[in-house]
């Protein structure tokens, strides 16, 4: 007697629809996914209790810990910042209407910013704001 043997077959999964499922699903995190934009310059700004939002366009001065300046994100010197206030363009605003918002880190000395302030006034800059943190 013969004995046939069977035939070993051999069972695959075939794995095509995941793939498809795990992609839409990569591509839904994506799409829906909100990034924050984060400022690339690091301040430990000052907390206050009476903080008030204020509008984000127009120019933001930053100084850093050390006496750094930033113009909006181009480092400058304190010289420099008159001259970056003339150039900027103020489209519908005036210069005593344009926003300009200061960031300065805690332990900035006064006297930095009495001389941002000093340069804001001699260009007319008057709608200044102070950058905080809430008091928790």
């Amino acid at each position: 007697m013969k004995v046939s043997r069977r035939k070993n077959v051999r069972a695959g999964i075939d794995l095509s629809p995941m793939l498809d499922v795990i992609f839409q699903l990569i591509l839904f995190f994506l799409v829906s996914t909100t990034f924050a934009v984060l400022p690339g310059i690091k301040l430990n700004l000052p907390e206050s209790a009476t903080s008030e939002n204020t509008e984000a366009s127009g120019v933001t001065i930053s100084v850093e810990e050390d006496g750094t300046m930033f113009f909006n994100e181009e480092q400058i010197t304190e010289d420099q910042l008159s001259l970056k206030l003339k150039e900027v363009e103020l489209g519908p605003y005036t210069t005593e209407t344009y926003p300009v918002s200061i960031s300065a880190d805690y332990n900035v000395k006064n006297g930095t910013l009495v001389k941002i302030f000093d340069v804001l006034r001699m260009n007319s800059f008057s709608a200044v704001s102070l950058r905080t943190t809430d008091k928790k």
